[in-house]
């Protein structure tokens, strides 16, 4: 038999096969019937993934955000830790004028009391001055006299400071 011969049966065949297999398929209303579901199934996987592209651009803009966020609180750090830097400069150098000026009278204070010493919150009111004044004050006598002076808490309530004049021992 010739190549022709041949194939006539094999076309044949697969024409009743794909016949068999669109008359398995139904009517187009069975098939309409059995894509509907399908095409619903698609419908509703495209509205979830538009849901979810807006979710990730919404995720994105609140990184974005964050990362902001960060930036300007490290910004805040480094200006903070200059701040801190500078300030822990300023108490090294010498004191000023004023600083010495306080820290006399402070001395002039303490040798005037009979017992040599006063509280912190005294020595405010004396030179009507604040805390961190005082707290110069206080470092420029004691660098100026080192070992003459010390810095005590009461025993009692340990909030409260005290500076007393240690009497030289003859």
């Amino acid at each position: 038999m010739s190549q022709c011969d041949n194939s006539l049966p094999q076309e044949i065949n697969l024409s009743n096969r794909l016949t068999h297999s669109m008359e398995s398929l139904g009517t187009p209303q069975q098939i309409q019937m059995t894509i509907r579901p399908l095409q619903d199934e698609i419908a509703q996987l495209r509205e979830e993934r538009e849901l979810e592209r807006q979710e990730v651009a919404a995720l994105r803009l609140k990184i974005d955000s964050l990362e902001r966020d960060r930036d300007t609180l490290s910004d805040n750090q480094l200006i903070q830790l200059r701040l801190i830097h500078e300030l822990k400069e300023r108490v090294k150098r010498s004191p000023g004028k004023t600083e010495l000026s306080r820290a006399e009278k402070i001395e002039r204070y303490l040798v005037s009391r009979l017992d040599h010493k006063a509280s912190y919150e005294t020595l405010k009111g004396f030179l009507e001055i604040d805390d961190v004044k005082l707290n110069l004050a206080i470092a420029a006598l004691m660098r100026e006299h080192p070992g003459k002076y010390a810095r005590q808490k009461d025993k009692v309530d340990g909030r409260k400071k005290w500076l007393t004049l240690i009497p030289k021992i003859v």
